[in-house]
C-alpha cells in the first residue's frame, strides 16, 4: 500500500508540466542545436515515470488512457512514411527537404519534412520507453 504523500504529488505536478515544457523545446530545437525527437521522447518519458512514482499506475493510466502500443506503431508509421515520400520526387530514401514560409506571429519561419522524421522517433520512444516500464511496474 502506497502512503499519500501530498507534497511529492504537488510537487510532481509542476515537475511534469516544466519537463514535457522543456522535452518540446528540446524536439523543436533539434534541427539546429542538440535535441530532435529522441531526447524529447526520453524526457516525455521521464515525466510520465515521475507521475508512475508520485501516483499509482491505475491512477496514471485511467488519467492518460494512452495505449502505447498504438503511439509506437503510429510513430513508425510516421517516420517510414517520411522515408517513403521522397521515392515520389525522386529522391534517396529519407533525403528531406526545407522551406520558409512567412507566418503572420513567428515572422520568416523554416518549415523542414524532418521534423515530421523526428515525430515519429519522439512518439516510438515514449511509447517504446514506457511500454518496457508499464511491463516491469505491473503486478498481478
Amino acid at each position: 500500500m502506497k502512503t499519500n504523500d501530498l507534497i511529492f504529488q504537488t510537487v510532481t505536478k509542476v515537475a511534469v508540466f516544466i519537463i514535457i515544457i522543456y522535452s518540446l523545446h528540446l524536439f523543436f530545437s533539434g534541427h539546429y542545436t542538440p535535441g530532435g525527437g529522441f531526447i524529447g521522447g526520453l524526457m516525455t518519458a521521464s515525466a510520465i515515470v515521475l507521475l508512475l512514482l508520485a501516483f499509482d499506475i491505475k491512477t496514471v493510466v485511467n488519467s492518460l488512457k494512452i495505449d502505447y502500443i498504438k503511439l509506437t506503431a503510429t510513430g513508425l508509421l510516421i517516420a517510414l512514411m517520411t522515408g517513403v515520400g521522397s521515392f515520389f520526387f525522386d529522391v534517396p530514401f529519407l533525403t528531406h527537404t526545407f522551406s520558409y514560409v512567412d507566418l503572420p506571429v513567428l515572422g520568416k519561419t523554416s518549415l523542414a519534412t524532418a521534423v515530421l522524421f523526428d515525430l515519429g522517433v519522439y512518439l516510438v520512444v515514449i511509447g517504446v520507453t514506457m511500454t518496457i516500464i508499464q511491463t516491469i511496474g505491473e503486478t498481478e
